[in-house]
């Protein structure tokens, strides 16, 4: 069964969150604040986080951070803070997805299970990138010296379709879907600090990047 970690300090919807997805067979550990949150993480890795932002003590962003300094798991930020910088921070602490309040449950159910289902596309053969290995049967990419670099499982899933497509361009909508794992109008900021975030790892100047490379007006591709 799923493991799910539910990080809010609203005890109704917290009650909530945690009396659906039991009822979807995940087995639930929940947390009124980050520091409790991180604490049980610790004791018990879960497969997939829920964060609030707006918590008591530590804030979700710094919730995110620790969760992120330590795995890799995918993290759905649920708040209704919904300004862009907040969004754009809330991603760039590590959060995989951005859910504002209120929000529809089964939306959130379907996000969350959209997520566990997401792996590599395994069907891409090995390819190179300068320096680096990208090998999608491993789940990993590595540099010239066999070290591996760390990807989120969502920055290594928009590095493998993209190169799955041979070069194609694909737009904002075609990524949302591919990757995040849910045919709806997606927010393509989600997309974007993705994009700039996997720029910082994979590209030697993330400032003119020469593999993942922006197609303005329609998406991105990957040149190799």
């Amino acid at each position: 069964m799923p493991r799910i970690l539910i990080v809010e300090d609203d005890d109704h919807i917290r009650t909530a969150l945690r009396l659906m997805f039991e009822g979807e067979g995940f087995v639930v550990d929940d947390a009124p604040t980050g520091e409790i949150g991180v604490a049980l993480f610790t004791r018990m890795s879960a497969d997939v986080a829920i964060v609030d932002l707006m918590l008591p003590g530590i804030t979700g962003f710094e919730t995110c951070l620790a969760l992120r300094a330590t795995s890799d798991i995918p993290i759905v930020i649920v708040s209704a803070r919904d300004e862009t910088a907040d969004v754009v921070l809330g991603l760039e602490s590590g959060a995989d997805d951005y859910v504002t309040k209120p929000f529809v449950p089964e939306e959130l159910l379907a996000r969350v299970k959209a997520h566990l289902r997401r792996r590599p596309d395994k069907s891409t053969n090995a390819f190179t990138m300068g320096h680096l290995k990208v090998i999608p049967d491993e789940g990993v990419v590595r540099d010239g010296d066999g070290n591996e670099l760390h990807l989120t499982s969502t920055e290594f899933r928009l590095l493998t379709d993209l190169a799955s497509v041979n070069g194609r361009v694909l737009s904002r909508e075609d990524l949302l879907e591919r990757v995040w794992g849910y045919d709806y109008f997606g927010d393509s900021r989600l997309v974007d600090v993705h994009i700039r975030r996997l720029r910082t790892k994979i590209e030697p100047d993330p400032a003119n990047p020469l593999f993942l490379v922006t197609v303005r007006g329609t998406g991105y591709k990957l040149v190799l």
